[in-house]
């Protein structure tokens, strides 16, 4: 599988039993895109929950993000060989770099090499990128050319629309995906969104899921409980009308809820 699907389920702070009940259960219910990361200490969990699965492998896309610590040349493949192990598979389906190096102290395009190193020996089926910014995307398309960056995963949501990283993306043919697309679940209260749900006979996480796919992103949102779960899976059959579309766009007010100490300088 190369596409990347536009739903898929983020495991973000999801540790031991929990990552792998939710996992579990968003497989039964169709998912077939799971997100995961060297720092959220849920590899194994991960893996064992889609070993466990009835879903052939070929079906289901997983991705893994390398952290700050593991991105020099020297250092990145060897990491990405114990993620897979804790994964149980031989190759994930996509490999980001998770942030930028902090202070730049490894070059964009030493990482940028290494992980196409890895694509080549199988490891990863697609590279990307993750939190990265204009400049910084840029330095990663001049490194190995934006045909070979599958996508930017950045924070992106109604309150946060990063318009100038997701205009930049799509001048350069780059894919971008959503992390937090329900901004921790403030949209659901959000009385425009309530709203545009309430009139379709929706949830709000519908709603709002359904704009950013709408927009062409991928999301990735999060839940240990199964109801929710499957009612997210909803969204991939919900169309908004180009007036449902401008009321939430109309929601920006650059909330930005990720920015850690090492975070890059944030396009404005």
């Amino acid at each position: 599988m190369n596409t990347i699907p536009q739903l898929g389920l983020g495991t973000f702070r999801l540790q031991g039993q929990q990552a792998i009940d939710s996992v579990s259960n968003g497989l039964e219910l169709g998912y077939r895109h799971v997100d995961t990361a060297q720092i959220y200490g849920n590899e194994a969990e991960v893996g064992a929950a889609l070993q466990a699965a009835e879903v052939p492998r070929r079906e289901v896309f997983v991705t893994t993000k390398i952290w700050t610590e593991n991105l020099g040349g020297d250092k990145l493949i060897a990491s990405l060989k114990d993620s897979l192990h804790k994964l149980r598979l031989e190759q994930v389906d996509l490999t980001l770099i998770h942030w930028p190096s902090p202070q730049g102290a490894v070059p964009v395009a030493e990482s940028m090499q290494a992980l196409l190193e890895a694509r080549a020996q199988g490891l990863s089926a697609a590279v990307g990128v993750s939190n990265f910014t204009k400049a910084l995307l840029a330095q990663a398309i001049d490194a190995v050319g934006a045909s070979n960056i599958a996508t930017n995963q950045v924070e992106l949501h109604p309150f946060l629309q990063n318009r100038g990283v997701a205009g930049f993306a799509r001048e350069h043919g780059i894919h971008v995906t959503a992390y937090m697309p329900l901004a921790y679940g403030k949209v659901l209260a959000d009385p425009a969104v309530l709203s545009i749900a309430a009139r379709l006979n929706a949830t709000p996480a519908q709603a709002a899921l359904a704009w950013s796919m709408a927009k062409g992103y991928a999301v990735i949102p999060s839940s240990t409980k199964r109801e929710n779960l499957a009612a997210n899976l909803g969204a991939l059959a919900l169309r908004l009308s180009a007036e449902d579309i401008a009321a939430i766009d109309g929601l920006e007010r650059g909330e930005r809820l990720v920015s850690p100490d090492f975070a890059p300088a944030w396009d404005r």
